[in-house]
């Protein structure tokens, strides 16, 4: 899973929908004692504009968040 599908997991547990600010960062813990790491989330929208040329599988994992298309 990328960092980046996991930091919208995260978000969307977190917050209950994928409504991203645009400037949002999300901070992700780091495991066995790691730092964690931040990660630039605000830039969903670009997903968005990018939905058809998606794998079919990162699609369907966005689609179980809940991501509006």
């Amino acid at each position: 899973m990328s960092t980046h599908l996991a930091a919208g997991r995260q978000f969307h547990v977190r917050e209950g929908h994928l409504r991203v600010p645009r400037k949002h960062v999300e901070e992700m813990a780091g495991g066995d004692g790691e730092s964690g790491m931040s990660v630039r989330l605000g830039g969903i929208d670009n997903t968005r504009r990018r939905a058809g040329k998606l794998p079919p599988e990162r699609r369907a994992a966005l689609d179980e968040l809940g991501m509006r298309w």
